[in-house]
Protein backbone atom coordinates (compact mmCIF):
# COMPACT_ATOMS: atom_id res chain seq x y z
CA UNK A 1 0.00 0.00 0.00
CA UNK A 2 1.12 3.53 -0.75
CA UNK A 3 0.38 5.69 2.07
CA UNK A 4 -0.22 9.88 1.70
CA UNK A 5 2.29 11.95 1.03
CA UNK A 6 4.60 8.94 -0.04
CA UNK A 7 6.67 8.89 -3.75
CA UNK A 8 7.75 5.55 -5.75
CA UNK A 9 10.76 5.49 -7.45
CA UNK A 10 11.21 3.71 -10.77
CA UNK A 11 13.32 1.16 -9.49
CA UNK A 12 10.91 0.62 -6.50
CA UNK A 13 9.38 -2.95 -6.97
CA UNK A 14 5.61 -1.40 -6.09
CA UNK A 15 5.87 0.76 -8.86
CA UNK A 16 5.90 -2.24 -11.40
CA UNK A 17 4.25 -5.30 -9.48
CA UNK A 18 3.94 -7.19 -12.78
CA UNK A 19 7.79 -6.91 -13.82
CA UNK A 20 6.47 -5.43 -17.31
CA UNK A 21 9.21 -3.07 -17.44
CA UNK A 22 11.99 -5.94 -17.07
CA UNK A 23 14.30 -5.52 -20.66
CA UNK A 24 15.84 -8.51 -21.82
CA UNK A 25 19.01 -7.99 -22.23
CA UNK A 26 20.05 -10.78 -24.76
CA UNK A 27 18.08 -12.08 -28.01
CA UNK A 28 18.61 -15.27 -29.88
CA UNK A 29 16.19 -16.66 -33.46
CA UNK A 30 15.64 -20.19 -34.21
CA UNK A 31 13.78 -21.75 -36.96
CA UNK A 32 11.78 -24.12 -35.35
CA UNK A 33 8.28 -26.08 -36.63
CA UNK A 34 7.99 -23.75 -39.69
CA UNK A 35 8.02 -20.58 -37.43
CA UNK A 36 10.98 -18.15 -36.51
CA UNK A 37 11.61 -18.09 -32.54
CA UNK A 38 12.49 -14.83 -31.36
CA UNK A 39 13.84 -15.64 -27.93
CA UNK A 40 14.18 -13.30 -25.44
CA UNK A 41 16.06 -13.33 -22.06
CA UNK A 42 18.82 -11.51 -19.29
CA UNK A 43 19.37 -15.12 -18.16
CA UNK A 44 22.09 -17.23 -20.14
CA UNK A 45 21.62 -20.26 -18.16
CA UNK A 46 17.62 -20.34 -20.35
CA UNK A 47 19.10 -19.01 -23.57
CA UNK A 48 21.73 -22.06 -23.32
CA UNK A 49 19.16 -24.27 -22.55
CA UNK A 50 17.26 -23.34 -25.90
CA UNK A 51 20.19 -23.67 -27.79
CA UNK A 52 20.51 -27.17 -26.42
CA UNK A 53 17.10 -27.88 -27.67
CA UNK A 54 16.71 -25.97 -31.31
CA UNK A 55 20.27 -24.87 -32.26
CA UNK A 56 21.79 -26.27 -35.47
CA UNK A 57 18.50 -27.51 -36.40
CA UNK A 58 17.62 -27.92 -40.35
CA UNK A 59 15.67 -25.01 -40.68
CA UNK A 60 12.16 -25.93 -41.64
CA UNK A 61 9.68 -24.27 -43.15
CA UNK A 62 6.15 -24.85 -45.07
CA UNK A 63 5.32 -23.21 -48.37
CA UNK A 64 4.04 -19.72 -48.34
CA UNK A 65 4.24 -19.52 -44.17
CA UNK A 66 6.88 -17.87 -42.17
CA UNK A 67 5.15 -16.19 -39.19
CA UNK A 68 7.35 -14.95 -36.68
CA UNK A 69 6.86 -15.90 -32.63
CA UNK A 70 8.30 -13.70 -29.36
CA UNK A 71 9.12 -15.74 -26.35
CA UNK A 72 10.53 -13.95 -23.11
CA UNK A 73 12.66 -16.90 -20.63
CA UNK A 74 12.46 -15.00 -17.12
CA UNK A 75 14.53 -16.32 -14.50
CA UNK A 76 13.42 -15.36 -10.67
CA UNK A 77 14.86 -15.61 -7.36
CA UNK A 78 15.45 -19.51 -5.82
CA UNK A 79 12.38 -20.54 -4.60
CA UNK A 80 12.35 -20.56 -0.14
CA UNK A 81 12.68 -23.93 1.08
CA UNK A 82 13.06 -25.89 -1.89
CA UNK A 83 14.75 -29.47 -2.11
CA UNK A 84 12.83 -31.35 -4.68
CA UNK A 85 14.49 -34.37 -6.25
CA UNK A 86 12.09 -34.14 -9.13
CA UNK A 87 10.13 -31.14 -10.15
CA UNK A 88 5.87 -31.51 -10.34
CA UNK A 89 4.40 -32.18 -13.27
CA UNK A 90 2.69 -29.50 -15.40
CA UNK A 91 -0.95 -29.06 -15.04
CA UNK A 92 -2.34 -27.17 -18.20
CA UNK A 93 -5.51 -24.80 -18.12
CA UNK A 94 -6.50 -22.33 -20.91
CA UNK A 95 -9.57 -19.82 -21.54
CA UNK A 96 -10.34 -16.86 -24.12
CA UNK A 97 -7.22 -17.25 -25.77
CA UNK A 98 -4.67 -17.60 -23.66
CA UNK A 99 -2.96 -21.19 -22.66
CA UNK A 100 -1.25 -21.87 -19.62
CA UNK A 101 1.16 -24.64 -17.89
CA UNK A 102 1.93 -24.34 -14.63
CA UNK A 103 4.77 -26.35 -12.51
CA UNK A 104 4.39 -24.13 -9.28
CA UNK A 105 4.12 -20.58 -8.26
CA UNK A 106 7.69 -19.57 -9.48
CA UNK A 107 7.81 -21.94 -12.59
CA UNK A 108 4.33 -22.06 -15.75
CA UNK A 109 4.25 -20.88 -19.34
CA UNK A 110 1.93 -18.09 -20.29
CA UNK A 111 0.88 -18.02 -23.70
CA UNK A 112 -0.95 -16.13 -25.95
CA UNK A 113 -1.39 -17.96 -29.44
CA UNK A 114 -2.91 -14.99 -31.50
CA UNK A 115 -0.54 -12.48 -30.67
CA UNK A 116 2.11 -15.14 -30.91
CA UNK A 117 3.84 -14.74 -27.65
CA UNK A 118 4.85 -16.41 -24.50
CA UNK A 119 6.30 -16.08 -21.58
CA UNK A 120 8.63 -19.05 -19.52
CA UNK A 121 8.91 -18.66 -16.27
CA UNK A 122 11.56 -20.56 -14.05
CA UNK A 123 12.69 -20.08 -10.59
CA UNK A 124 16.69 -20.37 -9.94
CA UNK A 125 16.69 -23.57 -8.40
CA UNK A 126 14.84 -25.48 -11.22
CA UNK A 127 18.10 -25.15 -13.46
CA UNK A 128 19.22 -28.17 -11.59
CA UNK A 129 16.72 -29.60 -13.71
CA UNK A 130 17.39 -28.82 -17.27
CA UNK A 131 15.45 -31.90 -18.97
CA UNK A 132 12.84 -30.95 -17.03
CA UNK A 133 12.58 -27.13 -17.88
CA UNK A 134 13.78 -27.80 -21.70
CA UNK A 135 10.95 -30.49 -22.48
CA UNK A 136 8.22 -29.32 -19.74
CA UNK A 137 8.32 -25.44 -20.17
CA UNK A 138 10.42 -24.26 -23.24
CA UNK A 139 8.92 -26.84 -25.66
CA UNK A 140 5.59 -26.80 -24.15
CA UNK A 141 5.56 -23.39 -25.36
CA UNK A 142 7.06 -23.54 -28.85
CA UNK A 143 5.07 -26.76 -30.07
CA UNK A 144 2.14 -25.02 -28.35
CA UNK A 145 2.51 -21.93 -30.32
CA UNK A 146 3.57 -23.08 -33.64
CA UNK A 147 1.09 -25.82 -34.07
CA UNK A 148 -1.97 -23.34 -33.13
CA UNK A 149 -0.90 -20.44 -35.30
CA UNK A 150 0.78 -22.65 -38.46
CA UNK A 151 -2.79 -25.12 -37.94
CA UNK A 152 -0.73 -27.91 -37.71
CA UNK A 153 -2.27 -31.16 -36.03
CA UNK A 154 0.33 -32.65 -33.42
CA UNK A 155 0.90 -36.37 -32.87
CA UNK A 156 2.77 -38.14 -30.15
CA UNK A 157 4.97 -40.23 -32.45
CA UNK A 158 8.33 -40.76 -34.38
CA UNK A 159 8.97 -40.07 -38.15
CA UNK A 160 11.61 -41.36 -40.55
CA UNK A 161 12.22 -40.37 -43.69
CA UNK A 162 14.01 -40.87 -46.81
CA UNK A 163 14.00 -38.79 -50.37
CA UNK A 164 11.02 -36.33 -48.83
CA UNK A 165 9.15 -38.96 -47.41
CA UNK A 166 8.20 -39.87 -44.27
CA UNK A 167 6.42 -42.34 -42.66
CA UNK A 168 4.76 -41.94 -39.16
CA UNK A 169 5.47 -44.55 -36.28
CA UNK A 170 2.21 -44.31 -34.00
CA UNK A 171 1.65 -46.49 -30.80
CA UNK A 172 1.86 -46.84 -27.37
CA UNK A 173 4.79 -45.56 -25.63
CA UNK A 174 7.54 -48.71 -25.17
CA UNK A 175 6.29 -50.71 -28.30
CA UNK A 176 9.85 -49.67 -29.67
CA UNK A 177 9.22 -46.65 -31.84
CA UNK A 178 12.71 -45.35 -30.93
CA UNK A 179 14.69 -48.76 -31.57
CA UNK A 180 12.96 -48.30 -34.88
CA UNK A 181 13.71 -44.95 -35.34
CA UNK A 182 17.27 -45.48 -34.60
CA UNK A 183 17.68 -48.68 -36.88
CA UNK A 184 16.06 -46.60 -39.97
CA UNK A 185 19.42 -44.27 -39.19
CA UNK A 186 21.33 -47.26 -39.04
CA UNK A 187 20.23 -48.24 -42.14
CA UNK A 188 20.49 -44.24 -43.74
CA UNK A 189 17.18 -42.96 -43.27
CA UNK A 190 16.48 -39.87 -42.17
CA UNK A 191 14.66 -38.56 -38.66
CA UNK A 192 12.08 -35.86 -38.73
CA UNK A 193 11.03 -36.49 -34.74
CA UNK A 194 11.23 -39.02 -31.91
CA UNK A 195 8.31 -38.20 -29.90
CA UNK A 196 6.34 -35.48 -31.20
CA UNK A 197 5.22 -34.93 -35.19
CA UNK A 198 3.06 -31.58 -36.70
CA UNK A 199 1.63 -32.21 -39.72
CA UNK A 200 -0.10 -29.94 -41.78
CA UNK A 201 -3.52 -31.42 -42.82
CA UNK A 202 -4.10 -30.62 -46.39
CA UNK A 203 -0.70 -31.21 -47.68
CA UNK A 204 0.23 -34.00 -45.32
CA UNK A 205 3.38 -32.29 -44.83
CA UNK A 206 5.03 -32.59 -41.61
CA UNK A 207 7.52 -30.91 -39.28
CA UNK A 208 9.23 -31.71 -36.07
CA UNK A 209 12.42 -31.34 -33.81
CA UNK A 210 15.31 -33.62 -34.76
CA UNK A 211 17.35 -32.98 -32.05
CA UNK A 212 18.04 -36.14 -29.73
CA UNK A 213 17.31 -40.00 -29.80
CA UNK A 214 16.63 -41.37 -26.49
CA UNK A 215 17.74 -45.36 -26.56
CA UNK A 216 17.64 -47.55 -23.84
CA UNK A 217 20.89 -49.62 -22.55
CA UNK A 218 19.49 -53.01 -22.79
CA UNK A 219 18.13 -52.50 -26.98
CA UNK A 220 22.35 -51.84 -27.97
CA UNK A 221 22.83 -55.51 -28.15
CA UNK A 222 21.25 -54.90 -31.66
CA UNK A 223 23.48 -52.67 -32.67
CA UNK A 224 26.00 -53.87 -34.40
CA UNK A 225 27.91 -51.21 -35.78
CA UNK A 226 30.83 -50.16 -32.98
CA UNK A 227 31.14 -46.79 -33.84
CA UNK A 228 27.10 -46.38 -33.18
CA UNK A 229 27.05 -48.09 -30.10
CA UNK A 230 30.04 -45.79 -28.67
CA UNK A 231 28.18 -42.65 -29.95
CA UNK A 232 25.32 -43.67 -27.65
CA UNK A 233 27.04 -45.29 -25.01
CA UNK A 234 28.77 -42.20 -24.40
CA UNK A 235 25.56 -39.84 -24.59
CA UNK A 236 23.95 -38.54 -21.49
CA UNK A 237 21.53 -40.42 -19.30
CA UNK A 238 17.79 -38.91 -18.67
CA UNK A 239 15.30 -40.38 -16.81
CA UNK A 240 11.97 -39.79 -17.72
CA UNK A 241 8.58 -39.59 -15.46
CA UNK A 242 7.53 -42.85 -15.88
CA UNK A 243 10.70 -43.67 -14.32
CA UNK A 244 12.07 -45.33 -17.92
CA UNK A 245 15.95 -44.61 -18.55
CA UNK A 246 17.76 -43.79 -21.70
CA UNK A 247 20.90 -42.55 -23.10
CA UNK A 248 20.20 -38.99 -24.71
CA UNK A 249 22.15 -39.10 -28.19
CA UNK A 250 22.60 -35.58 -29.56
CA UNK A 251 21.89 -36.31 -33.48
CA UNK A 252 23.18 -32.90 -34.93
CA UNK A 253 26.55 -33.96 -34.10
CA UNK A 254 26.49 -36.72 -37.23
CA UNK A 255 26.09 -35.22 -40.79
CA UNK A 256 22.81 -36.24 -42.82
CA UNK A 257 20.33 -37.91 -39.51
CA UNK A 258 18.42 -34.78 -39.79
CA UNK A 259 15.90 -34.42 -42.23
CA UNK A 260 16.77 -31.16 -43.72
CA UNK A 261 12.99 -30.19 -44.67
CA UNK A 262 9.51 -31.19 -43.98
CA UNK A 263 8.90 -34.62 -45.09
CA UNK A 264 5.22 -35.77 -47.15
CA UNK A 265 3.82 -38.27 -45.16
CA UNK A 266 3.22 -41.40 -47.10
CA UNK A 267 1.97 -44.03 -44.65
CA UNK A 268 1.00 -44.11 -41.25
CA UNK A 269 2.77 -47.22 -39.25
CA UNK A 270 1.38 -48.65 -35.55
CA UNK A 271 4.30 -50.14 -33.68
CA UNK A 272 3.43 -53.33 -31.64
CA UNK A 273 4.87 -55.94 -29.70
CA UNK A 274 3.16 -58.96 -31.01
CA UNK A 275 5.39 -61.32 -32.79
CA UNK A 276 5.05 -61.68 -36.53
CA UNK A 277 5.51 -64.71 -38.23
CA UNK A 278 6.62 -66.50 -41.72
CA UNK A 279 2.88 -66.82 -42.56
CA UNK A 280 1.18 -62.99 -41.89
CA UNK A 281 5.24 -61.43 -41.89
CA UNK A 282 5.82 -58.17 -40.22
CA UNK A 283 3.32 -55.58 -42.00
CA UNK A 284 0.03 -55.60 -43.16
CA UNK A 285 -2.53 -52.95 -43.80
CA UNK A 286 -5.32 -51.47 -41.89
CA UNK A 287 -8.82 -51.11 -43.54
CA UNK A 288 -9.86 -47.50 -43.17
CA UNK A 289 -13.31 -48.75 -41.06
CA UNK A 290 -10.35 -49.81 -38.25
CA UNK A 291 -7.68 -47.63 -38.95
CA UNK A 292 -9.70 -43.81 -38.11
CA UNK A 293 -10.97 -45.42 -34.48
CA UNK A 294 -7.51 -46.77 -34.09
CA UNK A 295 -5.69 -43.09 -35.25
CA UNK A 296 -8.25 -40.94 -32.47
CA UNK A 297 -7.70 -43.89 -29.66
CA UNK A 298 -3.87 -43.49 -30.29
CA UNK A 299 -3.80 -39.55 -30.21
CA UNK A 300 -5.95 -38.40 -27.63
CA UNK A 301 -5.03 -34.60 -27.65
CA UNK A 302 -4.38 -34.28 -31.75
CA UNK A 303 -7.87 -35.84 -32.30
CA UNK A 304 -9.57 -32.67 -30.85
CA UNK A 305 -7.55 -30.46 -32.67
CA UNK A 306 -8.63 -28.22 -35.61
CA UNK A 307 -7.72 -30.09 -38.90
CA UNK A 308 -8.07 -33.16 -37.62
CA UNK A 309 -10.71 -34.96 -39.67
CA UNK A 310 -8.95 -34.15 -42.74
CA UNK A 311 -5.69 -35.12 -41.67
CA UNK A 312 -7.71 -38.71 -40.91
CA UNK A 313 -8.92 -38.43 -44.69
CA UNK A 314 -6.00 -37.56 -46.32
CA UNK A 315 -3.65 -40.30 -44.25
CA UNK A 316 -6.01 -43.32 -44.15
CA UNK A 317 -6.08 -42.81 -47.76
CA UNK A 318 -2.43 -43.06 -48.13
CA UNK A 319 -2.15 -46.16 -45.73
CA UNK A 320 -2.26 -46.81 -42.07
CA UNK A 321 -0.40 -50.01 -41.37
CA UNK A 322 0.81 -52.52 -38.59
CA UNK A 323 3.79 -52.98 -37.56
CA UNK A 324 4.77 -56.48 -35.80
CA UNK A 325 7.85 -57.03 -33.84
CA UNK A 326 10.18 -59.22 -36.15
CA UNK A 327 13.71 -60.92 -34.44
CA UNK A 328 15.55 -58.37 -34.94
CA UNK A 329 14.79 -54.57 -35.52
CA UNK A 330 16.24 -53.99 -38.96
CA UNK A 331 14.00 -56.66 -40.13
CA UNK A 332 11.33 -54.00 -39.05
CA UNK A 333 12.78 -51.52 -41.27
CA UNK A 334 12.70 -53.81 -44.59
CA UNK A 335 9.19 -54.32 -44.43
CA UNK A 336 8.77 -50.80 -44.18
CA UNK A 337 11.00 -49.73 -47.18
CA UNK A 338 8.36 -51.05 -49.40
CA UNK A 339 5.77 -47.74 -48.25
CA UNK A 340 8.61 -45.48 -49.39
CA UNK A 341 9.49 -47.20 -52.50
CA UNK A 342 5.52 -47.15 -53.79
CA UNK A 343 4.69 -43.52 -53.15
CA UNK A 344 7.73 -42.85 -54.72
CA UNK A 345 6.44 -44.75 -57.73
CA UNK A 346 3.26 -43.08 -57.27
CA UNK A 347 4.64 -39.50 -57.32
Amino acid sequence: MIHPGEFLTRDDPRADPFGERLRPAICMSRQVLGGRFRFESDSIALLELVEAAYGCLPAHRFPGLSPEFHVELRLVPRTAGSALTEPPPVRTQGGKGLLCGVVDACNYVLLVPAQRRGLVVVSEDMLAFPYHVRYELIEFAVFLLASRVLNLVPLHGACIGKDGLGVLLLGASGAGKSTLALHALLAGMQMLAEDSVFVHAESLLATGVANFLHVKSDTLRFVDDPAAREWIEQAPVIRRRSGVVKHEADLRGRAGLAAPAPLRIVAAVFVTDEPGDATRGLLDSIPWEFAAPMLADDQPYGSGQVGWDRFVQKIVRAGVYRLRRGAHPRDAIRALAPLFDCARGAG
